[in-house]
Order: structure tokens, then C-alpha cells, then sequence
């Protein structure tokens, strides 16, 4: 059985799943269309022109008529009121639910065949997608976290994959995380119904310079107002804390990063308390939504020792979406909730052009491309098929030295980014342990690591954390190969890792694209399959 799925609104995908297995998950911003872009014809027409045969069933994720979930609130999705005015405003299941009740499953004609039809909503997708991907058997009853833009809740999926809301913490909590960002920028427009999908990874980074003290009352008066809004998008302009000592003060000023911190852990605070109150029999986590991308609390949450075990996959937001309804569809269809999958199952590289003026083209050798990172030379490292989710894990990434201190602000510089971001490691995954004395993998680059050594400057963040990508021999060959080169020239098999794309787009996957932007910020080179390109 195929299953071709789609999501609209933003971060759009198209996925393909067959025989309990993904075929392939691709992401409407990527190949340097715009971040969160929707679904585009382009899109449409690879995943029409991977699909070896015609899909048995078609799949819409619910969502909602426009860029936001502001349709409804989320109470209503798990009370007994008549919600079919909401329902009006929906495409297909809707954007709340939990359960099978809001599903819609029919025949469409499709290319002149009837074709079955499912769709459930956005919410499900979440639960499903990261049920179906975690590597914990089906019959496992598992706990689950959906902490996104809107959705802020607790779940138990039981042994027959059944969905139990077990409670709201927090409304809203991605849409407040940002919010807190947007009251700083002077940037940002001071009306209702502003949101910038950017500030929450801006805000993550800004967190880190925070002493995490008790919040002085002033501070405790700006986040008691902020967790207290409903709808918080709609109901809320930043000019209702016009008064107080952080309207406009800068994202980068003290006092805000002051204050990053301590809000980042008042709304954590509210879903461990929760958890630790609700969520008593020990079964595994499953994180998903966009808050999921957020390290430290994923790291948080596998400390806990709430939980038998943390399972987040890497495309927690929306951009796996289309994965969880084709998981869903097939649960529905086949009682079946688990695939096989590889983070690498996006598009290959399109080689669309045979020049590459201003640099030359040589065969790839791992020891003379390791030595030439070791030399702070800074080059892109393209390899098989995109990865899923907005993390670069080594097919589309920019790799550098970590052990110099000034490859950072190069970095950062070269991605035309501020300053205060941090660049992440990839490392060899038996290496962990040096650097951080963990020994868990970390494959998806989701979790936060204290470093136990001065080594990795580049690497090492304000308050002496990394986001470590850990790498072995099944899951990236290519990668392990330089990174294990890397190490016979200096001692350390761990790179700096960060993704490739122009600004505000998403990753590069075509050659042209790649020579232009080498050239644009001024790459050393770059590596293509088998292929060195070196800067003359």
C-alpha cells in the first residue's frame, strides 16, 4: 500500500510512504525557495515524478485557512460544543483533535481513478508522526508532548495506539516564546496578528547569555502577563508593555538577555510541573511540534527522570507533518503505526550546470580535505539526498575548524546571522564522551551537551553548551570518513557544522545555486559526492 501525503499552509511537505516504509519527504523550502514556504507546483511534480506508482490512498493534513492556527481555541478541540462555524474555516480535519473523530476518509477522483481519501488533523500529525517514527515497538504505550505555535499538551497513546488527551499546560507556548522577542525589537510592528517564525531560535540562542537568577519582580510581571494571554497573537500587541523597562530596550541588551533565560524556564517549568504530576507510570516521551527544536529542553525533559526514555525526531515541526497523517492513514487503514525511515530522504542534488568558474575540480580525498579545514578553509559538503527537518546533519552543510576560536564570527559572517548564535558540532559518535562525558547519540543535533573541554571554542556557546550532531558508519559513511580524517590530522573528530542556504531560504540543492552562493560569501570550496571543487 502507497500513501502520498500532503501539508499545506507553512512549512509544506509532500511524503510518500510504502510498505511501512518512507520513500520520501520533501520540503517546499528547500532546493532555496523561501523559509516555511507552502507546497509549490515544483514540489508537486518531484514528488509526482518519485512516486514509482499510483497512490492508494491520499492524504491532506488538517490545518487551517491562512498562516496561523487562530480559528478556534484550543479548548474547544477537546470539549462537547458544536464546533462546525469553526469547522467552516478549516481545510479538511481541521487544525485540533486528537482522536479519529474529526477524520474524514472517502474516494476522490484522481487522474480519472478513484483513489481513498484520508485526512486528520494538524494535531495528529504531530502525535502520529512521532509515534510512528520513534523506535519504541507498537503495543509500547507511550507518553506524548505536542508543544508547538498553538498546541500545548499532554497525551497517552495506549496500547492499541489510541489517543488520550491527558491536559492542556500551556496554551500557546511557541506563539508566547516568540512574543517575548517581539517586545525587545525595536524592529518588530507594534499591532495584533504580528509573528515571525524566526525569533523563537533567536530567543533559544539569546537564552544562553542568561544567569538564571529568580526573576526580579519586574521581570515576573512581564512573564506572569505573557503566559496569561489567550490567543496571544490575536488578543496582544506589544505595546500593552509599553511601561515596563523591556519595550524596545533591544534583543541584545541586558536586561532582555536577562530575562531570555528566565522566561525560557518559567514556561518549562509549567509543563514539568505537569508532567510530574500527571505523568506517574514512567513510559517514553515523545516530543513533538516546534518546540521540540528547542535543545536545552529537550535535554531538560531526558534528565527529568520522569520518563523510561526521550524520543524526538528531527523533523519535530510542521515540516513532518505530512510523515504523521501518512502514519495516521496507514494506523487507519492497515492497524499498522510504525515505518522504517532515513533523515535522509529528501531530494538528490541536481547537478544542472558543468561549470564552476573560479574554483577547480579535483577527486575527493578525505585526508587532503580534512587538512584543508584544518588550515581554516571553509567549505560546503553536499552528499546523497537532503535531510528532513530545518537541521543540516552532513548532506547539506557548511563544515569548519572548531578549534579555531574565530571561525565563529566567520561563520556567522558568512551566513549573515548575529553575532550571538552559536555554531553546532558534528562529531564522531563514539567521541561524545570526550567532549561532554555523555554517552547517548544525538543524531539529529536535538539535544543540548555541557562540554567538559576548552578544546572547541567555535563550537562552544556562552554558557558552555553544544548542540552536538553525533555521527556513525550506518547513518552518514561520507561524513564519518572526514570527520575520523579530521582527527588523525589534530586529535579530535568533530567539525563545525551549520547549514547550507542562502539567507531566509532553504537548503541548496542544486550545483548553480551552490557555485553562486561560494562565490557570494566567499567559500574556500566545496564538495560535491566525489568531487573537491577548490577555490583558485
Amino acid at each position: 500500500m502507497r500513501i502520498l501525503s500532503f501539508k499545506p499552509g507553512h512549512d509544506g511537505a509532500i511524503a510518500s510512504i510504502a510498505n511501512e516504509q518512507l520513500e520520501f519527504s520533501l520540503e517546499a523550502e528547500k532546493d532555496s525557495f523561501p523559509r516555511y514556504f507552502a507546497v509549490t507546483p515544483n514540489v508537486l511534480l518531484s514528488a509526482f515524478h518519485l512516486t514509482p506508482a499510483f497512490p492508494d490512498i491520499v492524504c491532506i493534513s488538517g490545518w487551517e485557512r491562512g498562516i496561523h492556527a487562530m480559528g478556534r481555541p484550543l479548548e474547544a478541540a477537546h470539549s462537547g460544543h458544536d464546533l462546525s462555524a469553526d469547522l467552516l474555516r478549516s481545510i479538511e480535519a481541521g487544525y485540533y483533535g486528537h482522536d479519529l473523530s474529526g477524520c474524514k476518509v472517502n474516494t476522490q477522483n484522481l487522474f480519472g481513478k478513484k483513489t481513498a481519501y484520508f485526512t486528520s488533523t494538524h494535531e495528529r500529525s504531530h502525535l502520529l508522526g512521532a509515534y510512528g517514527m520513534s523506535p519504541f515497538p507498537q503495543g509500547q504505550p507511550c507518553y506524548a508532548l505536542v508543544w508547538e505555535g498553538h498546541v500545548g499538551s499532554f497525551y497517552l497513546i495506549d496500547e492499541n495506539v489510541k489517543v488520550h488527551h491527558l491536559g492542556q499546560a500551556l496554551e500557546d507556548p511557541g506563539t508566547k516564546y516568540s512574543f517575548l522577542f517581539s517586545v525587545a525589537d525595536p524592529s518588530f510592528p507594534e499591532g495584533k496578528g504580528y509573528f515571525r517564525f524566526g525569533d523563537a531560535g533567536k530567543l533559544m540562542a539569546l537564552a544562553a547569555f542568561s544567569d538564571r537568577t529568580a526573576p526580579t519582580d519586574g521581570e515576573k510581571q512581564i512573564i506572569d502577563f505573557i503566559l496569561s494571554r489567550r490567543s496571544i497573537i490575536r488578543s496582544t500587541s506589544k505595546v500593552e508593555l509599553k511601561d515596563t523597562y523591556l519595550f524596545n530596550a533591544g534583543v541584545e541588551s541586558n536586561s532582555f538577555k536577562s530575562l531570555a533565560g528566565k522566561f525560557s524556564d518559567a514556561i518549562f517549568d509549567r509543563f514539568y510541573s505537569f508532567a510530574r504530576q500527571h505523568l506517574k507510570e514512567g513510559f517514553p516521551l515523545l516530543i513533538s511540534g516546534g518546540c521540540g527544536l528547542n535543545c536545552e529542553w529537550n535535554t531538560k525533559w531526558l534528565d527529568s527522570g520522569l520518563f523510561q526514555d526521550v524520543f524526538v525526531p528531527p523533523c519535530a515541526n510542521d515540516s513532518g507533518s505530512a510523515i504523521g497523517t501518512a502514519v495516521d492513514a496507514q494506523l487507519y487503514f492497515e492497524g499498522k503505526a510504525k515505518i522504517s525511515w532515513s533523515v535522509y530522504a529528501g531530494l538528490d542534488f541536481v547537478l544542472d550546470t558543468n561549470e564552476a568558474p573560479g574554483f577547480k575540480a579535483e577527486p575527493l580525498n578525505y585526508q587532503e580535505v580534512a587538512d584543508f579545514i584544518k588550515a581554516d578553509n571553509v567549505i560546503a559538503w553536499v552528499q546523497g539526498r537532503y535531510e528532513i527537518g530545518p537541521r543540516a546533519l552532513g548532506n547539506r552543510s557548511l563544515l569548519a575548524n572548531p578549534l579555531n576560536e574565530q571561525m565563529l564570527d566567520r561563520l556567522n559572517r558568512i551566513k549573515q546571522r548575529e553575532s550571538y548564535r552559536p555554531i553546532a558540532p558534528v562529531c564522531l559518535e563514539e567521541d561524545l564522551v570526550h567532549f561532554t562525558g555523555q554517552t547517548k547519540p544525538s543524531p539529529y543535533m536535538l539535544f543540548f551537551h555541557k562540554l567538559t573541554t576548552p578544546a572547541l571554542p567555535a563550537v562552544t556557546h556562552v554558557d558552555n553548551s553544544a548542540r552536538f550532531q553525533t555521527v556513525n558508519d550506518r547513518e552518514n559513511p561520507p561524513l564519518r570518513k572526514l570527520l575520523t580524517a579530521f582527527k588523525q590530522l589534530t586529535g579530535y573528530g568533530v567539525l563545525c557544522n551549520t547549514s547550507l542556504n542562502f539567507r531566509g531560504q532553504g537548503f541548496i540543492n542544486r550545483l548553480s545555486d551552490l557555485v553562486d552562493y561560494a562565490k557570494d560569501v566567499g567559500l574556500d570550496g566545496f564538495v560535491v559526492g566525489n568531487t573537491f571543487f577548490r577555490k583558485i
